[in-house]
């Protein structure tokens, strides 16, 4: 084996693991220490940045940087922050959300502006979608999951706001 070949190899997985790490960081703290709890809607919830650093993942180093940092840097949030009980189904949901983030911005093709907005909007979707269901499985109630809904509209539109118009200069740069 060419020894070349072999050093950039080395050097493309040891800069993917740094990257998807630092991502996985990124939404753990924005996550954790950025974030209001909403002790009136549904189960109280929390509205946090941590979808932030999750889309700019996705946006900027594609679709398995996203699912990585969503699923691990939020799914970590909940082991220690005491809601455990989510962390299955955060790691689904929103390791989804990264998925299809990327997922979009890889294939659609277009204005960035509007792909970026799209596949943002999907995530909306997913989030509302996911734990909607995650609640009526761990509360038993159809009715009470609703609740959680605007805060977690309000979580990802947050995002979207920061993100879409950032995401281009720092795909520029990168």
């Amino acid at each position: 084996m060419n020894s070349t070949f072999s050093s950039t190899t080395e050097t493309t997985k040891t800069r993917s693991i740094v990257i998807n790490a630092l991502f996985i960081a990124l939404t753990f703290v924005a996550t954790m220490f950025i974030n209001i709890r909403l002790p009136i809607m549904g189960n109280g919830g929390l509205i946090h940045l941590g979808n932030v650093p999750l889309f700019i993942a996705a946006l900027v180093y594609g679709k398995k940087t996203g699912a990585i940092a969503g699923a691990f840097g939020m799914g970590l949030f909940d082991l220690i922050s005491g809601w455990a009980v989510w962390a299955p189904f955060t790691f689904i949901i929103v390791g989804t959300m990264g998925f299809v983030v990327g997922l979009i911005a890889e294939k659609v093709p277009g204005n960035r502006y509007l792909v970026n907005s799209l596949a943002i909007a999907t995530a909306l979707i997913i989030k509302v979608v996911g734990y909607y269901f995650a609640e009526v499985i761990l509360y038993g109630n159809w009715i009470q999951p609703f609740g959680s809904i605007p805060g977690n509209i309000l979580q990802v539109v947050i995002a979207g706001i920061i993100v879409v118009p950032l995401v281009g200069r720092l795909q520029k740069r990168v």
